[in-house]
């Protein structure tokens, strides 16, 4: 899985993501991410087939939705969104959140019957907590390929890194930018002004830095290059340190359904 990704949460405007997704694929991006409850899917795979970029090449993911949870659901719902994408298969398909008709015991081998047969690649979780990554580890007799959750540097996500790293899981981070919060922290813009980049290639240079993946939105291309451009920028231990030290839990998304954080 590529370790930089486009986010497309909330790029709903269906002329706006298709031309999104192409310019950061034309751009260098190699990762795709949506979900069947942004209701973009078939924009996206439009994008993808805009681009100059083989499908091959690209690592695409979705999402099934809370009401979509159950075994049957889960299929049928699956392979709506494939229609919708263009594609044969997705590279990782995610449980968007452990919540609505989710039971692992019975969703999560709804997902590894979609890999047995080739639709979907990589088995994925989001918005799970330690408790929950548990239990679909026993309900899929191994670890989740991913877990995607909000994180940046206003939320570090100290004790799902520790998980992460000592159960083999990759951690995701959407929101990476904290829905523009960090573009505003002083620290963090000290050290874009100190490298003489944006605060937002602190951001994302900063999980990578962590070991996490980043898929922030981006729009319009001078973002889209300005994130990119965050592969390029490495932060010395002072730096890193730095922003350890904010000491701010500042969550941004935070639904009824969400967990008990």
């Amino acid at each position: 899985m590529p370790v930089f990704g486009l986010g497309t949460w909330e790029n709903d405007d269906p002329a706006q993501c298709t031309e999104s997704v192409a310019n950061a694929l034309d751009a260098g991006y190699r990762h795709v991410d949506t979900a069947q409850i942004y209701g973009n899917e078939a924009a996206v795979g439009k994008g993808i087939a805009q681009s100059d970029v083989d499908r091959e090449d690209i690592f695409l993911a979705t999402k099934v939705w809370i009401d979509q949870l159950s075994p049957e659901d889960v299929a049928s719902s699956t392979r709506e969104s494939l229609e919708k994408l263009g594609v044969d298969a997705v590279d990782l398909l995610y449980v968007h959140w452990p919540a609505g008709e989710y039971e692992p015991a019975e969703t999560l081998p709804a997902f590894a019957e979609l890999r047995d047969d080739g639709l979907i690649d990589r088995i994925g979780v989001s918005n799970f907590e330690p408790h929950h990554l548990d239990a679909a580890t026993d309900a899929l007799g191994e670890t989740p390929f991913a877990n995607q959750v909000e994180m940046h540097p206003l939320l570090r996500q100290e004790e799902l890194r520790e998980y992460a790293d000592d159960n083999g899981v990759e951690l995701v981070a959407y929101s990476p930018l904290a829905r523009g919060e960090i573009l505003d922290d002083p620290e963090v813009v000290d050290i874009a002004e100190k490298h003489g980049v944006s605060a937002a290639q602190v951001s994302l240079a900063w999980l990578r830095a962590k070991g996490v993946t980043a898929i922030p939105k981006a729009t319009g291309i001078d973002h889209i290059r300005d994130n990119l451009a965050s592969l390029d920028l490495e932060l010395d231990d002072e730096d890193v340190a730095a922003i350890d030290e904010l000491g701010r839990t500042d969550r941004q998304l935070n639904p009824d359904f969400g967990p008990d954080w």
